[in-house]
């Protein structure tokens, strides 16, 4: 468990990654051209980005016709959040 959430962690700590992830949180679901004009990034950057929170499992995505959209996999984050706690917490 706390290797999975290890890398779960680094991969949620980098800077542009924060700030996608704080995006999806607030729209709840987006597709990837509205998180790279927001964040006034490239969009390939956007899906190298991306990619990397699809691989530690942090966002999830569902397709509506030619349009990926992405969100927040709430439930991984919370038993992530839980470990941390028990490992780390007071």
């Amino acid at each position: 468990d706390l290797n999975s959430a290890s890398k779960l962690l680094r991969a949620c700590t980098h800077p542009l990654r924060m700030k996608i992830i704080s995006y999806i949180h607030q729209q709840k679901k987006i597709n990837v051209n509205n998180i790279f004009e927001t964040l006034r990034i490239e969009q390939s950057v956007a899906s190298q980005q991306l990619k990397i929170l699809r691989d530690a499992k942090v966002v999830v995505t569902s397709r509506d016709g030619k349009y990926i959209f992405y969100s927040l996999n709430y439930e991984l984050l919370a038993r992530v959040a839980a470990c941390v706690e028990k490992c780390f917490g007071s």
